[in-house]
């Protein structure tokens, strides 16, 4: 997380037994039947009637609700819009809502807790309705009025029967059309975007005040995207944050449905994550990101207006809470657990398994200033190595994988790069309040590297003045004069930062530092050179350019802070240049979008020169893509820059338009070069080479094994050269083998099936590649054209791949992928050997 001005623009609830409906009248799917055996979880955004067991269907009447209609098409049409798994709205033809109102029930406009309804499991078919509190069940008293009945068994139990005329329930839209990309085969190569910089759950941070706006609602678009007016600090036009954030005094609150001011690149004070943007991005490719829980308690604690507490790791708790609970939601408006777009993941095998089924794979971690609540004062760390071992643990249980050690002010782990401009005046003056000293800043060694530039005294930028809302509140008082010129905070890696940073290396974490003093980071990343751990990410710019190349040659990663597409251009250039041959490259992009990161405005010229045109494709042409639609607005790359989090398929399209099509290849390796980094830190070698000299046996080849998992394979046998489909291709050691290649084939379950080589030396029986096929005679059987074979012991065989007159592969299949030549046959034409 960045503040603007720095030389930028700007555990869940337990889930719902499946409730399993009654089955009455015609056929599934048509108008009058009733839902067949469905999950609870399916009747979402479904249209249906809903009948009384054994009595009528509801019925409206003003303010009143009775299961009196004859026959489902008398009934009230009802959408049934979940609010969370196994919860639901029940949403009139009228665009109201059924609620409870003391002991019974009324209509009410205002989608909320009154009218959010559980669905509980009826034994024997059907389903009952209890309140949001679980208190109370429904109650259809025959012809009366619905009434609540204490306990929420005690409710009549109901029946959902489909039929046609429901209100629309307001949503906006995608824009995307075509199924979302999937990979061959869960262990199979990705292709995908990655961000390793998001903010998604910062409407919680600064005491949850100064953001307007969610992600999500229980409750829908009008919800989480509201009239921002009535938000203290957060109101563009009068609010604090909204002045001076990207406000504009002129500025229309208004968000759902107009959208006439906000979301916007350069308002920083509003929501530009909600979940219908994101769905837009995942459907056009993204398929990883790191979602950072982040807070800064000095400048909570400041602000006049707070929804919750201002501790750092409380915070984090709160958003990691809350961040589940989202992804629960989006689950439900798929139709169920597991069914939604993102999956949280927690090591590299998790994730190429989501990604590879289409999902959009989620690393959390952390970035606060006062990680683990470690702070310093007067030079003295208020933390030691045992409570850096408990808070490890604590969070790496709860799936915490990334991490910055350091964001705003010096702590007890490290020195900070501090920020520049009319910022830093106000954070260094924070800094000296917090830690008892102004940051250490003087000459660096290298004029090429060095922490964010110093002004001693205040200017008189507007820009630079409105760039912080922590610059707005906390005078920046008396602040030493800095020389001209580059400048490095001397305050380095303190022995518990080094602790630290062996720990994380230690658990196999991402390590990310930015935002540590050029001092630290050298310290930090020489740790990490001497421990040949790859486990290192740049996530949005805050490192300076030594480390990029330290961290590459590590087989770390940079995703550069996205902003605009020209800057952006420039950094992957930048980049790629300093890459290593050693390992493959990819790209991606740090958006800090919720973070008080400003996003990128339109490219200057992008309405003549090279203008995105729509509709256009995605970056593998699988998905069609329009201007987005929220409400009333019609978002436009070329005019809007990236309002929202949901334009960054067409802030992608304008990266091809600038820099071709190098980059979009580039772009769609980043899933997969990420994912290498990942495995390298967590054990998997990096160096797959097999040995040039290897001798089959019943078990396989050296380390690569049959029945094997992919996962074990990769830890035995390290990252292989190629991963497609289902089979995993080796590299071989020796000059006579640099077109050889040892390939592990999986099964549908996963597991190894075959093992071939092509390589000289690599024998089974004595006998191998290059060998004549007429010392096959005798000892081997025919086992289909071009095939001979020699039975194992538990029915596997070793297999001879024959070609004029010589030994051209050798194998050994196990017995589910070789009992006859025609099986065999075709599990050789899936490793490429026919």
């Amino acid at each position: 997380m960045g503040f603007p001005g720095r030389g930028r623009a700007g555990l869940r609830a337990p889930l719902l037994a499946l409730v399993a409906l009654a089955v009455a009248g015609p056929a599934a799917g048509s108008a009058g039947a009733a839902v067949d055996q469905t999950p609870a979880y399916e009747l979402v955004h479904g249209c249906y009637a809903l009948q009384a067991k054994g009595g009528g269907f509801l019925a409206q009447n003003g303010s009143t609700w009775r299961a009196s209609a004859k026959d489902a098409a008398s009934a009230e049409p009802l959408r049934m819009q979940a609010t969370a798994l196994g919860r639901y709205l029940l949403y009139g033809k009228d665009r109201d809502f059924l609620a409870v109102a003391g002991r019974g029930t009324t209509t009410t406009t205002t989608p909320g807790p009154a009218a959010d309804w559980r669905v509980v499991a009826q034994e024997g078919g059907g389903f009952r309705l209890a309140t949001l509190d679980g208190t109370k069940g429904l109650v259809a008293p025959g012809d009366g009025a619905l009434a609540l009945a204490d306990g929420a068994d005690s409710g009549t139990p109901f029946l959902a029967v489909r039929r046609d005329g429901c209100a629309v329930f307001p949503e906006i839209e995608t824009g995307v059309t075509g199924e979302p990309s999937r990979g061959s085969a869960p262990q199979a190569e990705t292709r995908g975007l990655i961000d390793e910089h998001l903010h998604h759950m910062a409407f919680q941070f600064l005491g949850g005040s100064v953001h307007c706006g969610a992600p999500w609602s229980p409750y829908g678009v009008t919800v989480a995207l509201p009239d921002c007016s009535k938000e203290p600090l957060a109101n563009a036009e009068t609010g604090l944050a909204g002045t001076v954030l990207g406000g504009d005094p002129l500025a229309d609150p208004v968000g759902w449905p107009t959208f006439k001011s906000w979301p916007a690149h350069d308002m920083l004070a509003h929501e530009g994550t909600y979940w219908k943007w994101m769905e837009r991005a995942w459907r056009a490719g993204l398929r990883h990101t790191t979602v950072l829980l982040v807070e800064n308690a000095f400048l909570c604690n400041v602000l006049p207006v707070k929804k919750y507490g201002c501790n750092e790791m409380d915070t984090v708790k709160r958003q990691y809470d809350t961040f589940h609970d989202y992804v629960d939601y989006i689950d439900a408006q798929f139709g169920g657990p597991g069914k939604g777009f993102m999956r949280i993941v927690t090591d590299p095998f998790e994730a190429r398994e989501a990604i590879n089924d289409g999902k959009l794979a989620v690393t959390l971690g952390i970035e606060v200033s006062k990680l683990f609540d470690c702070g310093v004062y007067n030079g003295q760390p208020s933390c030691d190595n045992g409570w850096v071992d408990k808070q490890l643990d604590y969070w790496w249980d709860r799936g915490i994988r990334q991490m910055e050690i350091v964001n705003k002010f010096d702590n007890g782990f490290t020195g900070v790069a501090g920020d520049s401009g009319e910022v830093g005046l106000a954070i260094n003056a924070a800094n000296r309040i917090e830690t008892g000293s102004f940051w250490d800043m003087k000459p660096c060694a290298d004029g090429h590297n060095h922490d964010r530039e110093q002004i001693g005294v205040p200017g008189t930028g507007r820009g630079e003045l409105l760039g912080s809302l922590l610059g707005a509140i906390v005078p920046p008082g008396q602040v030493p004069i800095y020389d001209p010129g580059p400048m490095c905070n001397q305050a380095g890696l303190s022995p518990v930062g080094a602790y630290l940073v062996r720990r994380m290396a230690e658990k196999g974490m991402i390590f990310d530092p930015d935002h540590m003093s050029v001092v630290a980071r050298d310290q930090a990343l020489t740790i990490m050179e001497a421990l040949d751990y790859p486990g290192v990410m740049s996530s949005h710019s805050w490192s300076d350019p030594s480390a990029l190349p330290r961290i590459l040659k590590l087989g770390g990663y940079v995703t550069p802070y996205a902003g605009n597409t020209t800057s952006f251009v420039r950094q992957w250039r930048e980049t790629k240049r300093v890459r290593s041959d050693r390992y493959r490259f990819g790209f991606g992009f740090g958006s800090d979008i919720n973070g008080f990161g400003a996003q990128g405005g339109p490219r200057v010229g992008a309405a003549t020169d090279s203008p995105v045109t729509y509709p256009f494709t995605s970056f593998d042409g699988k998905q069609r893509i329009e201007r987005q639609v929220s409400g009333e607005r019609v978002y436009d790359i070329n005019r809007d820059g990236l309002a929202h989090y949901g334009l960054y398929p067409d802030w992608l399209e304008d990266l091809r338009q600038l820099a071709g099509q190098e980059i979009i290849d580039d772009m769609a390796r980043g899933t997969e070069t990420l994912l290498l980094t990942w495995e390298r830190a967590v054990g998997v070698p990096a160096d797959g080479t097999r040995p040039k000299g290897a001798t089959f046996s019943r078990r396989g080849l050296g380390a690569v094994r049959l029945h094997d998992r992919w996962t074990d394979l990769l830890r035995r046998g390290g990252q292989p050269d190629a991963r497609t489909g289902r089979v995993f291709s080796y590299r071989v050691a020796g000059a006579k083998n640099r077109r050889a290649r040892v390939r592990a084939l999986f099964t549908s379950r996963g597991r190894v099936g075959l093992v071939a080589s092509t390589a000289a030396g690599h024998t089974a029986g004595g006998l191998g590649v290059g060998d004549r096929a007429t010392r096959l005679q005798g000892r081997t059987e025919a086992f289909g054209a071009n095939v001979r074979a020699r039975r194992l012991p538990g029915g596997g065989r070793i297999l001879y791949g024959i070609r004029d007159g010589r030994v051209r592969f050798t194998a050994v299949a196990a017995a589910s992928v070789a009992r006859t030549p025609a099986q065999a046959a075709r599990a050789l034409r899936q490793a490429g050997l026919r």
